[in-house]
């Protein structure tokens, strides 16, 4: 759970960050957008990411009993993104080892979340 909130709290700050250089073209500390991007797909990217970091942050600290659902939707939508992102628009800083990579976390994390105790016990809900 600790991970997943440590990759929460990044998550947010890098959506953030991504938007904060998406709007005003300031790069915060390293370059964060993708050239081989559409501006459209760049701008969902920058939300899913903000999107999912906030929700678990959310969801850890208030101890919301639809974060598990609401991560695992996130997830979907971040994989649909990735691999929208890796097929039709590949770049050189991405290949499909780090895409697989990808989406075997999301159903880890989205399993682990659905279905350990841990997760029921601080989300107090029941499948």
């Amino acid at each position: 759970m600790a991970l997943l909130l440590l990759m929460a709290i990044s998550m947010l700050i890098w959506g953030l960050a991504g938007f904060f250089e998406y709007f005003t073209g300031i790069v915060p500390f390293i370059e964060l957008q993708n050239e081989a991007y559409p501006s459209g797909v760049q701008l969902v990217h920058w939300l899913l990411i903000s999107l999912t970091g906030a929700v678990f942050l959310f969801g850890y600290l208030f101890k919301w009993k639809w974060t598990p659902f609401g991560m695992v939707l996130l997830f979907s939508n971040l994989a649909v993104l990735c691999t929208i992102q890796t097929f039709d628009f590949m770049s050189e800083q991405w290949g499909y080892s780090q895409y697989f990579t990808e989406i075997v976390l999301y159903v880890v994390h989205s399993s682990f979340l659905l279905f350990s105790s841990i997760s029921k016990s601080r989300f107090g809900f029941k499948l």
